[in-house]
């Protein structure tokens, strides 16, 4: 290296010294005189009126103390009670999984697990080895604890076991934990994919491995030691006066609308309750040694651990540590988790360059509310200058084609029937290419502009907040799943695989409506053509076996009608919950609708036996022997995406 490239690089380093150090300081000033306070009451006023947010609540720590902590809005509306950071609960969702991967150190921490041992080692039944479908040849390595904590154990999901509406409905985490044990889809260790299964098979294990209830063991080894004595797993809360937990709200038609109370299946995955102020003593002690106030829970060597970066799918991206989520933030590495219900919604955000953290709790509104904070927060405090807007290289635009099309969440299903949840749910990153050779890259609803950086990696030209629940979205890199797709890989525990054209949400759409269509066109000509035929003078020429056909094709038609019509009218979203109500009342046993796919099966097999006979023996015109043929094949789709989507029972 030249004297020239040393002295230049000296010179940079030295520069970005003091500006960091500059920026650090000033924090440090800010946040402890009113400026704090004044940012965050402005902040969350403006987004309680923008969001009608009935409630909420917000802390803040730095260096080991509590900063800013405050209730907005009202615990219960109908009585005026407020919202108190002291003694206020809110629902924390998925935000639970912290408590839980804590606990797990804890036990690593005294010798009782290890990371990287089978998992099996700890249970009393067999988690098998064995992959599902075109993997099942594959050789593959146990599940350890490790793949549990950064959501790489290869598990499929199953969405609907997550809420319910009545305790009866709730199951002892061993009942669970066996019931629903999902299938194996990935390799442990290779494709991230967020999993309420593992957190809960993990929180089994605290259990075994402790031999205290899960529950129990976090309120004697967590809840304790950091004074959180407003904080509980059970479900519901059992409070001292004059704690309550906050009551849930949604704003409809100009009013607010209370919520049921929720109970979240597994118990370890996100049925916690706590407050603001309870909430801050536990960033305390990850921002810190491990301990609050005199009482300890891991030590410092075992929180290092734990924060390190655990996997990723690529070094330009943030990944997981052993139970945060990753991301930078403002070219800040930051450490969190989101949460939500049905009803609440949860922010924790943990920057340790800085000793800070911030929670962020409420109910109703908008689910990515507290990043858009958080966002805001980082931006006033930590601004950075805007990037300047490259332009692509020669052949970006050739390059980027191929990762054209959609891609679908690997967080699904794929041996039961929630696999068509893929399409419906939401869990859909749409790629597309302008003339320039962007990428254009379409999140929840939102599009960005993405610029390549270096082969099959691009950079989000947007700065600031997006849409996206797993993490800043600032990054995207392409590579390959187990499967030979390409996968879209971005920051935190979440891939997403390109999706075939037949199993995408354009094309399944598109051929359902064309479908439906062709079926009532059908259906109409054979009603108009059956009453034509009784003013008819004369004898009617057609067969029995041409007047069963005709008769096969109508009742098929009724039947897909019937269904569509059914789907139509039970999938409606509640207003309130904001989910179809099967999401979270499961209906005893199987409806009639469950049938129908299966009677449509049984139709098309007759279908295919009528279209040969009719083209054999003359039924009819040749275009009315056409038309029967068209209806056939309209059927056998329908048929085919009724069993690939798992509908057909």
């Amino acid at each position: 290296m030249s004297k020239g490239i040393k002295y230049l690089t000296f010179v940079s380093l030295l520069i970005v010294s003091v500006l960091t150090l500059t920026t650090t300081v000033t924090f440090a000033k800010n946040i402890r005189d009113a400026g704090l306070e004044d940012f965050f009451d402005n902040t969350i006023n403006s987004k309680v009126e923008k969001y009608h947010i009935p409630n909420a609540t917000v802390a803040v720590v730095k260096d080991g103390e509590i900063v800013y902590k405050k209730g907005f809005g009202f615990a219960d509306i109908e009585n005026n009670i407020s919202v108190d950071a002291d003694t206020t609960l809110f629902r924390i969702g998925s935000t639970s999984k912290l408590i839980t991967w804590t606990a797990v150190m804890q036990l690593v921490e005294d010798g009782k697990l290890d990371l990287n041992a089978d998992v099996n080692t700890y249970l009393d039944f067999e988690i098998s080895p064995q992959l599902e479908k075109s993997l099942k040849k594959t050789t593959i390595k146990p599940i350890t604890m490790t793949h549990l904590m950064t959501h790489t154990s290869g598990f499929e999901d199953y969405p609907d076991m997550l809420f319910r509406l009545s305790a009866d409905e709730l199951l002892p985490l061993n009942e669970y934990i066996r019931n629903y044990l999902p299938t194996r889809i990935f390799p442990a260790g290779e494709v991230a994919a967020y999993s309420n299964y593992g957190t809960a098979l993990a929180g089994y294990i605290v259990e075994s491995v402790s031999g205290l209830p899960f529950s129990e063991y976090v309120e004697k080894n967590i809840f304790t030691p950091l004074n959180m004595n407003k904080s509980t797993y059970r479900q519901p809360p059992i409070l001292d006066s004059p704690a309550r937990i906050a009551k849930s709200y949604r704003f409809i038609n100009g009013s607010y609308t209370e919520g049921s109370f929720e109970y979240i299946l597994p118990e370890p995955a996100g049925s916690m309750s706590s407050t603001a102020s309870d909430m801050s003593k536990f960033m305390i002690a990850h921002l810190g040694s491990g301990a609050y106030s005199g009482g300890r829970i891991l030590k410092e060597e075992t929180l290092e651990e734990m924060h390190k970066q655990h996997f990723t799918h690529d070094p330009a991206l943030g990944g997981m540590t052993l139970g945060f989520m990753e991301g930078i933030f403002n070219d800040k590495r930051v450490l969190f988790h989101g949460g939500g219900t049905m009803l609440y919604s949860t922010g924790l955000y943990l920057v340790p360059e800085v000793n800070t953290g911030i929670f962020i709790s409420y109910s109703g509104g908008n689910h990515l509310l507290h990043s858009e904070v958080f966002q805001e927060f980082m931006d006033y405090y930590y601004p950075i200058k805007a990037q300047i807007k490259e332009v692509p290289s020669e052949g970006s635009e050739e390059r980027a084609k191929k990762f054209k099309g959609e891609y679908q969440m690997n967080r699904k299903s794929i041996t039961t029937d929630e696999k068509i949840n893929s399409i419906l749910g939401g869990g859909i990153i749409n790629v597309d290419v302008d003339e320039d050779g962007y990428l254009l890259v379409t999140n929840v609803g939102e599009t960005n502009k993405f610029i390549e950086i270096e082969p099959s990696v691009y950079q989000n030209l947007r700065q600031g907040r997006t849409q996206d629940y797993f993490g800043p979205f600032h990054k995207i890199v392409f590579k390959t799943d187990p499967f030979g797709r390409i996968m879209l890989s971005t920051d935190g525990p979440m891939t997403y695989s390109k999706a075939p054209f037949y199993s995408t949400m354009s094309f399944t759409v598109l051929a359902i409506i064309s479908i439906i269509l062709i079926i009532l066109c059908s259906l109409i000509y054979w009603i108009i053509r059956m009453i034509l035929g009784l003013f008819k003078r004369g004898k009617n020429k057609n067969s029995r076996l041409a007047t069963i056909a005709q008769w096969i094709e109508i009742c098929t038609s009724i039947t897909v009608v019937i269904l569509f019509v059914g789907i139509l009218s039970s999938g409606n979203v509640d207003p309130i919950y904001q989910l179809p109500r099967e999401a979270y009342i499961p209906v005893e046993g199987k409806s009639l609708l469950d049938f129908i796919p299966t009677l449509i099966l049984f139709f098309s097999f007759l279908l295919v036996s009528f279209t040969v006979i009719a083209w054999r023996k003359d039924f009819w015109g040749r275009l009315a022997r056409t038309h029967y043929s068209l209806f056939t094949l309209a059927v056998l789709g329908l048929t085919w995406i009724f069993y690939y989507w798992n509908l057909i029972s």
